[in-house]
């Protein structure tokens, strides 16, 4: 008989469980307070977001979803909402023709700007405001190293696209 997967403790159950709630009650709000000021779901903001930080304004397409841990196709049918929005434009890159660019608009900073404070708020009256300081730092230092392990395998745009089997 083989072993069974060795169980968690219930300290790890614990934190495990809080952690998925604390992530999806503030996800929800989040999502939410985007949806109300500025008619966008989390990713699209997470993609202006991305892109205002960027110096250029730019990143390709498989490093936004790279970065935002999100399907390249999904990706694709975001990017192509805002861009219909006028909030994007998608090119070639000028050094590769077969790697698309995103790059914000002033429209897409505008709505940027505009969900932002809004967007800060949610996020600190929710996840900080309960917590000193120094809370703020452990929290931050506990979790960076996980991110990393988890962050610690080859991205998923450099894995093989699984190809559609003919019948």
């Amino acid at each position: 008989m083989a072993d069974s997967p060795r169980s968690l403790d219930p300290v790890q159950l614990g934190a495990y469980f809080d952690l998925i709630e604390v992530s999806s009650l503030l996800r929800y709000a989040v999502e939410q307070q985007l949806r109300e000021a500025g008619d966008l779901s989390y990713v699209q903001f997470q993609l202006l977001a991305r892109l205002g930080d960027s110096p250029t304004g730019s990143q390709r397409m498989t490093d936004l979803a790279d970065g935002v841990v999100y399907s390249r196709s999904g990706l694709t049918y975001q990017a192509g909402l805002l861009e219909k929005a006028g909030l994007v434009v998608r090119a070639p890159s000028p050094e590769d023709e077969r790697v698309t660019t995103v790059t914000i608009t002033d429209a897409g900073r505008a709505l940027l700007a505009k969900v932002l404070p809004g967007h800060v708020e949610v996020v600190r009256g929710m996840l900080f405001e309960p917590l000193s300081r120094e809370d703020v730092m452990t929290l931050a230092g506990l979790l960076a190293p996980v991110r990393d392990h988890m962050r610690s395998t080859p991205p998923r745009s450099a894995a093989p696209r699984r190809r559609q089997r003919e019948a």
